[in-house]
């Protein structure tokens, strides 16, 4: 069984990315395993709880056939950090899939593993472009853009399409 990680916000992720992709995806036999920058109880930006599997302190990449971060308001304050950035980089030359949905794209461009990717993610503040350019990535205004083993999406409206990408990547 292949088994992906999905990286939430202990508080203020997205409930729409996190469970329509983890629906997708284990219907297709996939396990979904959660972690987050804290243990217990993870609560969304709606107030659904989730509870978290592992911590970012305790992941290690070879233990996952792909490893995803879920947006929401508390995602960049939550998972914008070191923590995050070693299992990004780390993700990002494996050879696993990897990726982001939302405002986590942000987060892959922070820790400086776009360079000549072309990626998608939330927008609504218009500096996106900015971001990915700065990062040396390609911003395509499409709602799931798959570049070789990087999957992103643009936000809850995407999610169910950007667990089919994933799904499809892990065939």
């Amino acid at each position: 069984m292949k088994k992906v990680l999905f990286i939430i916000a202990h508080h203020g992720f997205q409930p729409v990315e996190y469970g329509t992709a983890k629906k997708v995806l284990q219907s297709a036999g996939v396990q979904i395993i959660t972690a987050s920058n804290l243990s217990g109880v993870a609560v969304s930006s709606t107030n659904a709880s989730v509870l978290v599997d592992i911590v970012l302190d305790d992941v290690e990449i070879s233990n996952y056939d792909g490893i995803f971060f879920i947006g929401g308001p508390g995602a960049l304050a939550n998972m914008d950090n070191e923590k995050s950035y070693r299992i990004i980089r780390e993700v990002a030359v494996s050879g696993k899939i990897w990726g982001a949905i939302c405002i986590s794209p942000r987060i892959l461009a922070s820790a400086g593993v776009l360079k000549n990717k072309k990626v998608t993610g939330w927008d609504k503040d218009n500096e996106l472009a900015g971001i990915f350019v700065k990062a040396g990535a390609e911003y395509v205004h499409e709602s799931v853009v798959v570049d070789e083993n990087l999957i992103t999406g643009n936000g809850p409206l995407a999610a169910e399409e950007w667990g089919r990408a994933i799904a499809r990547a892990l065939a």
